[in-house]
């Protein structure tokens, strides 16, 4: 076993884990497991998992909170995993929970384990020989701008999470929150992030009432999976530790924030691919989702500066876990700099709207 294979099987326990999941599964072929860790995931930990003599049984995702200290509110797994088995059997695609354990026993934090469903993550590239076409491209936008359409119309009390946040006030507190997890994340003063929070704040209160409705809080292109034949279709929605009820545009500005056009910089933490030929501009996902369902996009600009805002923190946050030696040695580059020209990009925006 290497270090890195050492390091996995501390973290999600395998002696114990495997026999857990022969039981959820009621196949002993799962009581010796083998667990790799998947890059990208930068917040909580995401591990493959298969049978470790027996390759035919496939393979389960893992997650669970990074190892250390956590923020208050971050990390819940129990949300992640409720969230996925109320949507299932809606219009939005998600994996099967397949095992949960929110008390920490079985392998010492939190976690669940879902299916693995097939599917392309589309980070700085795409696959070889997928969506080469401007047609193909555009219907991948689409395709997502639609599953978040699909999302923001579920009924959340229908599916048993009208619980499941307070849509009231929810964007002063989202801006609240984000203030408090800046604060105890941070590790110097940087004028662009206090500037930022103050502008958002005092914005926020100009605001008319919008609409609610489930959000998923991290909505983008490589939170998604995309069908392995066909660009038009998302195959599951990953990544749902940020849901709650409020807001809809706030997924929306995540995802204009998430989608960088050409000439654009690229974000350390999420390469975008769109910002290859081919791809439609922001203009264009704003357009088919207010078409959808009738939503008015003129405050777009805050709602894509809070993404700004949330971005700098959870990079924030990273930084800091990174240093601990929280992440499983990932390594993401220089995130002070990336903090600092993603609130710069957030105040640019507000300025270009006079806001």
């Amino acid at each position: 076993m290497n270090e890195a294979q050492a390091a996995a099987a501390d973290l999600v326990r395998l002696e114990v884990l495997g026999p857990a999941l022969a039981r959820a599964l009621d196949d002993d072929r799962w009581c010796l497991a083998s667990a790799t860790l998947v890059s990208g995931g930068k917040s909580n930990l995401t591990f493959e998992v298969t049978a470790r003599a027996h390759p035919e049984a496939g393979a389960v995702i893992l997650r669970r909170p990074p190892s250390g200290a956590l923020l208050p509110s971050a990390h819940d797994m129990g949300r992640e995993a409720r969230v996925q088995k109320a949507l299932r059997g809606t219009a939005v695609p998600v994996p099967e929970v397949l095992l949960e354990d929110n008390t920490g026993e079985v392998i010492g934090a939190p976690f669940y384990v879902m299916e693995k469903v097939p599917g392309h993550v589309i980070r700085a590239a795409l696959p070889t020989g997928y969506a080469e076409s401007v047609d193909d491209k555009v219907a991948l936008a689409d395709a997502l701008v639609d599953v978040l359409v699909a999302l923001h119309s579920v009924d959340a009390t229908a599916v048993g999470l009208g619980d499941f946040g307070r849509p009231e006030g929810f964007l002063e507190r989202q801006v609240r929150r984000w203030t408090g997890q800046w604060e105890r994340s941070k590790t110097h003063d940087v004028p662009g992030v206090t500037a930022l929070g103050s502008r958002l704040r005092a914005l926020v209160e100009t605001l008319p009432p919008g609409r609610s409705s489930i959000v998923h809080g991290d909505y983008r292109l490589d939170n998604c999976l995309m069908e392995l034949a066909d660009p038009g279709r998302v195959a599951a929605v990953l990544d749902w530790e940020l849901s709650t009820l409020g807001d809809p545009m706030t997924d929306l500005g995540l995802l204009q924030f998430y989608w960088r056009e050409p000439g654009e910089p690229a974000l350390l933490l999420t390469p975008a691919v769109t910002t290859t030929d081919g791809f439609p501009g922001r203009a264009h996902l704003a357009e088919r989702y207010a078409a959808a369902t009738g939503a008015h996009v003129e405050d777009l600009a805050f709602y894509e500066a809070l993404a700004h805002y949330k971005f700098a923190v959870i990079a924030q946050g990273i930084a800091a876990r990174v240093a601990a030696g929280a992440m499983a040695g990932q390594q993401f580059g220089d995130l002070d700099a990336e903090v600092a020209r993603i609130a710069a990009e957030g105040l640019t925006r507000l300025d270009q709207e006079g806001s």
